[in-house]
């Protein structure tokens, strides 16, 4: 190519960049500001989204999770965009890193939770199990995160009814939840144990651990879940061959 012709070419991706790279600034803010909502007014984001967001609220604190994934691409798309036309080999190459670092991560999360289910339930009974024996019954968001879950999705606990063992809401109230007996009260171990086994009602056999319930969930939706991955994989790449070539570029200016 001539110079010229490497001249614009140069320009056109350096402008892509800088929009692509604007775009993710700006939903990174607004990932921000959606996380600080959900932390300020939980019910709020609960009465809108519904069981879906009951379901995953239940795993992880979206507010969290949302705050930092926000952050993070407030970040990258800040590095991006000013590294691009600033033309800075310094922003360009560490938004290069730290792309690659989310790329690495997710690469090793998805093969962790194919391979090791088991683990990541290990893991996540040890992280849930003592937030329900401590806030259920006395975290009122909290409580209802759960008690819609448990409703709409027919499950109890994270595991099974065993997860309420000698939690606050058992040593107050003598019983367990009442979607773990299929709504039925009082819920007491043999009962909720009855219908954890399938019985007395057959429909009962799907009052199983949440826990399974969303993997299920996920099972059956792997092919979506896999195509968002593969496409966020890809602008991954691309964002990285593209901010490198401009690296390279630069020294030919």
């Amino acid at each position: 190519l001539s110079p010229g012709a490497k001249m614009g070419c140069f320009t056109f991706i350096k402008v892509m960049m800088i929009l692509f790279n604007l775009a993710i600034f700006l939903g990174g803010g607004t990932l921000l500001g959606v996380g600080i909502w959900v932390k300020v007014d939980g019910q709020s984001f609960l009465d809108i989204f519904g069981a879906l967001s009951a379901s995953i609220l239940q795993v992880v604190n979206v507010g969290y999770l949302l705050i930092v994934i926000g952050a993070i691409l407030l970040v990258i798309g800040f590095l991006g965009c000013y590294g691009a036309q600033k033309e800075s080999k310094c922003l360009l190459m560490m938004f290069f890193s730290v792309v690659l670092i989310i790329f690495i991560a997710e690469v090793a999360a998805a093969v962790v939770a194919l391979v090791f289910t088991g683990l990541a339930e290990t893991l996540l009974t040890g992280l849930v199990t003592p937030l329900l024996k401590e806030k259920y019954g006395v975290d009122t968001t909290f409580t209802e995160i759960w008690n819609v879950t448990m409703t709409k999705v027919h499950c109890c606990g994270l595991n099974n009814y065993t997860d309420f063992n000698n939690s606050y809401f058992y040593e107050t109230q003598h019983s367990y939840p009442r979607q773990c007996c299929d709504m039925q009260e009082p819920c007491n171990s043999t009962l909720a144990a009855e219908t954890d086994l399938g019985y007395p009602h057959p429909r009962a056999c799907l009052l199983q651990g949440c826990f399974k319930q969303i993997l299920e969930e996920i099972r059956t939706n792997a092919g979506v879940a896999g195509g968002v991955a593969a496409g966020i994989g890809a602008l991954e790449i691309a964002a990285m061959a593209v901010s490198m070539y401009l690296y390279c570029r630069l020294d030919e200016k």
